[in-house]
């Protein structure tokens, strides 16, 4: 009897412990990176009809997902112009989960990509399909763990083009500057070839180094690089790579998840058949502990 009681329990456990690795929609998680990848986008430019499509997508993501809208709604437009001096509108998308504090993190993936050129579709499967379809991934499990701070999920436009959605958001926020505790951001994380998924950012804001430490799983580990000016030069380093750079500019800590460069990055060949699903959802799963444990961790 002793012995059926222990097997019961040890299936038991067993079970609990895989209900707690699985901590979103992984189907989804593949199907939604498939789509904002697919061709019908037409590599997602910002202006272009297939942005405007990954738009929509994301808009109705976000409202099955239940987040809350801002009193504008879901999308903040904004508008910037070229060292050609074309004027070009894009659109951020954005929602948030109320948490127990009156402070909030930021959650944030580009949508946007570089389009057609030369008639081929550069499709960004891993740039940044991956992030925005991470993001949904994020506002799953967010909107049934209850978070302390308030979390505020956000689609970028126009990265792309020199960061230019998350300029302007940092500049005119939905919310009081001064209340954003972090930014935690993705661009590319699906490839993680290496078994490696990079942090970078805790040169800059140690404080959140502790939190993030032995994060990882049997395939994929989180490793911290990539920021320290006096190792990391030129490109390789990403201080202002991506989104979080005007985050930073602003002094709002941030910490920003992604991949090596590959041989597909910035190419037509960055398509969805080339990710290995069972990695990718291996790094989203780090970013959401990680997102927890600077959630619960911040003081």
């Amino acid at each position: 009897m002793k012995r059926y009681a222990l097997l019961v329990l040890l299936l038991v456990s067993t079970v609990v412990v895989l209900q707690a690795q699985k901590l979103y929609n992984e189907e989804a998680l593949i199907a939604n990176l498939k789509f904002l990848s697919s061709d019908s986008l037409k590599g997602r430019q910002t202006g272009s009809p297939g942005n405007a499509t990954a738009r929509t997508f994301i808009l109705n993501q976000f409202k099955k997902l239940n987040l809350l809208p801002f009193e504008s709604g879901y999308e903040l437009p904004f508008e910037f112009e070229t060292r050609g001096g074309e004027k070009i509108k894009g659109v951020n998308v954005a929602g948030w989960i109320k948490g127990r504090k009156d402070s909030y993190l930021v959650v944030s993936a580009h949508y946007d990509h570089v389009g057609v050129r030369n008639e081929k579709i550069y499709n960004g499967a891993d740039d940044n399909a991956s992030g925005t379809s991470a993001l949904f991934a994020v506002a799953e499990y967010f909107g049934k763990h209850k978070p302390e701070h308030s979390i505020l999920v956000v689609a970028f436009d126009a990265e792309e083009m020199g960061l230019r959605g998350a300029s302007a958001f940092v500049a005119k926020p939905p919310v009081a500057l001064e209340k954003i505790r972090v930014n935690l951001n993705m661009d590319m994380v699906a490839r993680a070839d290496k078994g490696e998924l990079v942090a970078c950012g805790t040169f800059y804001y140690p404080q959140l180094k502790p939190l993030l430490e032995g994060i990882g799983s049997e395939k994929v580990k989180l490793v911290f690089g990539h920021d320290d000016p006096d190792t990391y030069k030129g490109q390789d380093n990403w201080t202002f790579s991506s989104d979080h750079g005007p985050f930073h500019r602003a002094n709002i800590p941030f910490v920003y998840f992604g991949v090596e460069d590959h041989k597909d990055y910035h190419q037509p060949t960055d398509d969805f058949e080339l990710v290995n699903t069972e990695i990718y959802k291996d790094c989203v799963r780090m970013v959401i502990q990680s997102v927890t444990k600077i959630d619960k961790g911040l003081k």
